[in-house]
């Protein structure tokens, strides 16, 4: 994959989720967090379609989400396990992994924990603003 920006693969991650409760909700909270598509290490785990007899005028993203979460695991792929929690959480939006809540829910900062809470909304087809102290 080349270089994208974290605006732009951004975006070819949304035109893909584009209707999908689920992958949009997961999207987003992948986008919110920041920190997962900043780093070149995890741009082998996301798939960009540029061919416009695929995907007309605008390019697409999707993240190969089971292998992305395998790579944590099995430890290909460094992170804190904040981070760790985050990318679990939106896999098992995306992807209907199962996730052990307690585990993934209790090390998270007010913030992150407000994008899981908009996340599981958006999943739902709500839209909610959380807002931190």
């Amino acid at each position: 994959m080349p270089p994208y920006g974290f605006v732009e693969l951004a975006a070819m991650l949304r035109r893909a989720a584009d209707g999908l409760l689920t992958a949009s909700a997961a999207v987003d909270l992948l986008i919110g967090h920041r920190t997962w598509l900043t780093r070149s290490d995890f741009a082998r785990y996301v798939e960009v379609e540029t061919n416009p007899i695929y995907v007309g005028e605008s390019p697409m993203a999707w993240v190969k989400w089971k292998a992305a979460v395998t790579a944590v695991k099995a430890g290909r792929l460094a992170c804190t396990s904040s981070e760790a929690a985050m990318l679990r959480i939106a896999v098992g939006i995306a992807e209907g992994v199962p996730v052990d809540l307690r585990e993934v829910v209790g090390g998270l900062d007010e913030v992150n924990l407000g994008l899981v809470l908009e996340a599981l909304a958006a999943a739902n087809g709500r839209r909610m603003a959380v807002t931190t102290r």
